[in-house]
């Protein structure tokens, strides 16, 4: 974690909490993402059902997030958080004791595959509690002209993960338990993480916002509040991230069949390729949230189009690589640009918002990063009809949102505001009082 991510009204200890809870989640999904292939054609489920295990859960995070935002608001940041990772830690483990009892032909395939679909649901209904009270807590505490970098900083864990999931995941394949093994170790990590959680974590104190800004959520009460999705300050960056998540999940839900296929081995053989792709892919995102934007001071428009750019050069690297390779360095290429593109339109929307938003915000953009996967069989159907074909579509799209991202009033914008007085007071105060807690 970068020395100076916390300099900020947020609680150094706070923020390596929340970090490790997400590194841990991060760990479990793309670990389980780089196994799944190999699960997936060692069981005889077809491709495309393999992709579609996440599809149900990635509905059921869309539509629970903005939830879990609200009760985050009413019940606070840390129990929402600790919702997020029982939902994980259960979750895995359920998925873990399916994958043992498929290996062991204890059920027929299809049998499994139902079942890794409702365990995996678990995940989609109550994970997703953590994600909108890990942003939120950090805005709480985070002034204006500091926010782009404590998000990039955050999403940083998302890469971190990223880099240990699927490098660590092969070695988690133990002898007797196989590869059902990696599940039940990332449950292990995220119970680590929710006693963490539970027992050093203090909860959040919202900042109060200037005597306007309480006069203006007083009157909010009196009406309905508008849903994000229809808020015109959160829609153009909704609707980037949906696209930028897409193609990324895309990215990541079909490389690990592309190893398999480019190298024309075995699936077990392909784990280590497997592996060591998408770790480089995790250091190129790694690269872009903790180095090049804290080195150039990068704002979140500068993101929004260096992100898609990147994306879009390195998918193309990928649709003609000839060899494993290339893909690797497409892969890695692509990745530094979606590493560039969250922090954008995460940190784009918060700084859209006031300080009561932000929640619901965070539940929104939550949302968003979940409801992508629900595309990843269709990607999977268009790379069995042609192996270039996901990746010259994500091209297609990238390109697409580089022209929105030049286009659009909001993300043309999109740079932060100097903090108020009144941020910067309270970000002080609470520091104080937290650190002395």
């Amino acid at each position: 974690m970068p020395a100076d991510a916390t300099q900020s009204g947020l609680p150094k200890r706070a923020f390596a909490i929340i970090f490790c809870s997400s590194v841990a989640t991060a760990i479990g999904n793309t670990g389980l993402i780089s196994v799944l292939p190999l699960i997936g054609r060692s069981l005889a489920i077809p491709d495309e059902m393999v992709v579609a295990i996440f599809s149900l859960s990635a509905i059921l995070w869309a539509l629970s997030s903005p939830f879990w935002a609200k009760a985050s608001d009413r019940y606070g940041r840390k129990p929402l958080m600790m919702v997020g990772l029982a939902g994980f830690m259960v979750s895995m483990t359920v998925c873990g004791v399916v994958v043992s009892a498929g290996l062991r032909h204890m059920a027929a395939p299809m049998a499994i595959f139902g079942m890794l679909l409702l365990g995996r649901a678990l995940f989609g209904l109550f994970g997703a509690a953590s994600n909108p009270a890990n942003q939120a807590y950090v805005a709480d505490h985070t002034p204006r002209e500091e926010r782009t970098q404590a998000m990039a900083s955050l999403a940083g864990a998302f890469g971190l993960g990223t880099v240990f999931g699927p490098w660590f995941a092969p070695y988690f394949i133990y002898p007797v338990i196989g590869l059902a093994g990696p599940l039940f170790t990332f449950a292990a990590i995220a119970a680590a993480m929710l006693f963490v959680v539970w027992r050093f974590l203090p909860e959040s104190r919202r900042r109060g916002g200037s005597g306007e800004d309480i006069a203006a959520a007083g009157e909010e009460t009196l009406e309905k509040v508008r849903p994000m999705w229809r808020d015109p300050r959160v829609i153009p960056f909704a609707l980037y991230g949906f696209v930028v998540a897409t193609c990324q999940t895309a990215q990541q839900q079909t490389i690990g069949f592309l190893v398999i296929d480019k190298l024309g081995v075995s699936p077990l053989a392909a784990k280590e390729s497997i592996a060591m792709a998408m770790a480089f892919g995790a250091i190129a995102g790694l690269l872009a949230q903790w180095g090049l934007i804290r080195m150039f001071q990068m704002t979140p428009r500068q993101l929004l189009r260096w992100g898609v750019a990147c994306a879009a050069g390195g998918n193309l690297l990928v649709a003609i690589a000839p060899d494993y390779h290339t893909v690797v360095a497409g892969y890695a290429l692509a990745s530094l640009g979606f590493g560039f593109a969250r922090p954008g339109f995460t940190a784009g929307s918060s700084l859209a918002v006031g300080w009561k938003d932000q929640a619901r915000v965070a539940g929104a953009i939550a949302a968003v990063n979940g409801i992508n996967a629900v595309f990843a069989p269709a990607f999977m159907a268009l790379y069995h009809a042609n192996h270039a074909a996901p990746f010259v579509l994500n091209v297609a799209l990238m390109l697409a949102m580089l022209l929105y991202a030049f286009t659009s009033k909001a993300l043309r914008n999109a740079d932060p505001a100097p903090a108020t007085r009144a941020d910067a007071t309270m970000a002080t105060i609470e520091r104080n009082d937290e650190g002395g807690a």
